[in-house]
This record gives C-alpha cells, structure tokens and sequence, in this order.
C-alpha cells in the first residue's frame, strides 16, 4: 500500500485497500504509544535512582510521578481501544457504529480512528451524559 493513499467517500466504504490503511494506522499508533511508555518507564527509574534530601524537590518529584501514572494508565486505555479497532478491522466490523450499526465515516475514522460511534450516536451520548450529570 502507497503512503500516500488517503482513504475517501468515492470508494466502496471499508473495502480491503481501507481496511489495511485503518489496520496500518492503527498498528503505528500503538508502537508510538508503547516506544513512548518504554521511554518513560526507563527515565523514571532512572529518576528514582536520584532521590533528592530537598522536601520541595521530592513534593515536585511525587506531583511528576502522580501525573505520569495517569498518562500511563490513560494510554493503556488508550491501548485497548486500538486492540479493539484492530480486532474489528479482522472480522469486518470496523468503521460502523455500536449503537446503529450505520457507517461511521472515513472523515470521522481519519481523525478518530479508534471511533466506534457514527458523529449522530456520539452527540446522543454526550447529551444523555449531560442529562444524568446535571441529576
């Protein structure tokens, strides 16, 4: 497959050349993801070798540790989601929506492609949510 092939509407929605870009995408976003955790997996031990006696420096340290863990624990998340994805591209799923089982849109799947809900099922969601927050 080129790199430069963007999928678009003309074509026949979630034929294979679609499917192995999503597949592609998909694959490259979770390498990133888990090169980035590696990273920062290895500079916090390397942080840690590096205590400081300063009570400032070790409330500062403590915030940057808090703050990364919910970043890890946010892209593990985020990890299964591409998982997921993956798994709908195998048995031919992916690209329509949970709730309506409409297509989801190339657009939509460009600029989400973890997305599993059509723009009209995510807006009902997001509504519902805000119905039972305000409760």
């Amino acid at each position: 497959m080129s790199k430069k092939y963007i999928p678009n509407e003309k074509e026949k929605y979630m034929n294979a050349k679609q499917k192995m870009y999503f597949k592609t995408r998909l694959i490259e976003w979770k390498n990133e993801i888990i090169e980035s955790n590696n990273k920062s997996l290895y500079l916090n031990e390397v942080d840690q070798e590096i205590s400081s006696p300063d009570i400032i420096d070790q409330a500062s340290s403590q915030t940057e540790k808090t703050v990364e863990m919910r970043t890890l624990n946010r892209q593990r998340k985020l990890l299964a989601k591409i998982d997921q994805a993956i798994k709908k591209i195998k048995n031919d799923t992916y690209g329509y929506c949970d709730e309506t089982g409409e297509p989801i849109g190339i657009k939509r799947l460009i600029a989400r492609p973890i997305a599993t809900l059509s723009i009209e099922a995510q807006e009902k969601h997001e509504r519902n949510e805000k119905i039972f927050a305000n409760i």
